[in-house]
């Protein structure tokens, strides 16, 4: 009988977190494929919005995980829910550098679903996204991580269940109510500029 992998990356995250630098190097082969599948989740799509390629977002986020040294997770959904906060740091910081920093009134009204987790938004909406999503954390820290794990890492509702450890349902009644109150917060921001 073979060991769960999943049970092994929950175990070297553990090794990392204490200083084994060995399970560092060991957890990368284990966790890049679904650590790429997150970066295509955000990348793939229109050829002209992609701005960086999904191995690069995929290395400058591990990098930032592992980087110092200095890690700690609780387990294997912690680890991927802080790599889809480093992922959305980059395209966030990417999005700044590119000198996109105003909105303008020109802004389109962003839709919330899994067309748009295929594609890099333009720099003025990750922008007002980034924001909104920050207040929705300030209101509602587990909102905000569900919006991490579905709209960043482009989890299902189901894949969300169970890094969270709760139902699909509730997965599902929340993330509703979490692009509602986006969608509410953006039209504010649109409406200001």
């Amino acid at each position: 009988m073979q060991a769960d992998p999943r049970a092994n990356v929950t175990q070297l995250l553990k090794m990392a977190g204490e200083g084994d630098s060995r399970a560092t190097d060991e957890l990368l082969p284990l966790v890049y494929e679904e650590l790429r599948r997150m970066a295509r989740a955000q990348l793939v799509g229109d050829a002209m919005a992609v701005t960086i390629q999904p191995t690069v977002l995929v290395h400058e986020a591990y990098l930032r995980l592992v980087g110092d040294g200095d890690v700690s997770w609780n387990n294997r959904a912690h680890f991927f829910g802080a790599a889809a906060q480093a992922m959305r740091r980059i395209l966030v910081e990417r999005a700044r550098h590119r000198g996109r920093q105003k909105r303008g009134g020109g802004q389109k009204r962003i839709e919330m679903d899994d067309a748009l987790l295929a594609t890099e938004p333009e720099a003025e909406t990750m922008l007002a996204l980034d924001d909104a999503l920050r207040k929705l954390e300030a209101y509602d820290p587990v909102k905000g991580q569900i919006v991490m794990l579905r709209f960043f890492t482009g989890l299902t509702n189901e894949q969300t269940a169970q890094a969270m450890g709760k139902s699909a349902t509730w997965v599902k009644e929340e993330w509703a109510y979490a692009r509602g109150w986006l969608h509410r917060e953006l039209a504010k921001q649109a409406d200001k500029d």
